[in-house]
């Protein structure tokens, strides 16, 4: 069975262990803690990033969106449409989700890995622009969620689960059609609430 090193709290790793239950493709989750930055997870993924699949070979496959392609193709496509234009949506939707995590966790770690006054509120600022940006573009039409469940649903709800996390009672505000998404993600498919970040 692959295994994949993951962290609760990551929505990268929310979004890949989402993936595979809708792909159905069992997966020994293992978490691991990237502070320290283990030999279990560098000798798998030098950038020490998680999440990181090993696949029963020995193989590692790291990057989310790498890792979710390979579910795809191991689930014989199971979680990206398979005409052309459906597919193209469903992988800019995931890069899209993807991005705005890459801001929020650009937010986090500038607050957390640096002493208060060494803070730079214009990178702050930017970063958080950016995110509210992109969530106004999808609050202003949320995608369309079908009978399954594609990899750009789930990364951007898994951002949505990220966004509870972290930033709660700062995002949601005036954005009432994505909220209404997620609760409708989560009424559609309750299977995959257990791997929200948390």
């Amino acid at each position: 069975m692959p295994k994949v090193l993951y962290a609760s709290t990551s929505p990268y790793s929310s979004k890949v262990l989402m993936a595979a239950a809708v792909a159905g493709i069992d997966l020994e989750p293992v978490t691991v803690e990237t502070g320290p930055q283990p030999e279990e997870l560098t000798s798998v993924n030098p950038l020490g990033q998680v999440p990181s699949m090993v696949l029963d070979n020995g193989n590692a496959v790291f990057d989310s969106r790498a890792i979710t392609q390979c579910l795809n193709r191991m689930s014989k496509g199971a979680l990206f449409p398979r005409t052309a234009g459906k597919r193209l949506e469903a992988e800019l939707l995931e890069a899209l989700a993807d991005g705005i995590c890459d801001c929020l966790l650009a937010h986090v770690y500038e607050r957390r890995m640096r002493p208060p006054e060494k803070v730079h509120q214009p990178w702050l600022d930017l970063q958080w622009s950016k995110a509210l940006r992109s969530l106004d573009r999808l609050n202003a039409q949320p995608p369309r969620l079908g009978k399954r469940a594609h990899a750009g649903h789930i990364a951007l709800r898994a951002c949505l689960g990220y966004l509870d996390l972290r930033f709660p009672g700062q995002w949601e505000r005036g954005r009432h059609r994505l909220r209404r998404w997620a609760a409708r993600f989560d009424q559609r498919y309750p299977g995959l609430k257990q791997y929200l970040p948390g």
